[in-house]
């Protein structure tokens, strides 16, 4: 069986989550947009024909990415 502790999360849940709008997070997922698109930011799931979510596992993994980046980027900032 699969991992069930990985939710759902619909739009609402996904911008308290990221702190991103409505218009960056479909920005994200949409390549045609090319100063907002982000690969790694996860795909988001049809669950019917009017609702879509994205999952909870990939957007940690994502958020954790960011973290970590930008943690890097502080400390190379700070040898400098």
């Amino acid at each position: 069986m699969e991992n069930i502790s990985i939710r759902m999360l619909r739009l609402p849940d996904v911008m308290a989550v990221t702190g991103l709008s409505r218009a960056a997070i479909y920005a994200k997922n949409n390549p045609k947009d090319k100063a907002r698109f982000d690969a790694d930011f996860p795909q988001r799931v049809q669950l019917s024909a009017n609702a879509v979510a994205w999952p909870s596992d990939g957007l940690q993994a994502w958020i954790d990415k960011r973290i970590s980046a930008s943690r890097k980027q502080h400390q190379q900032g700070a040898k400098a």
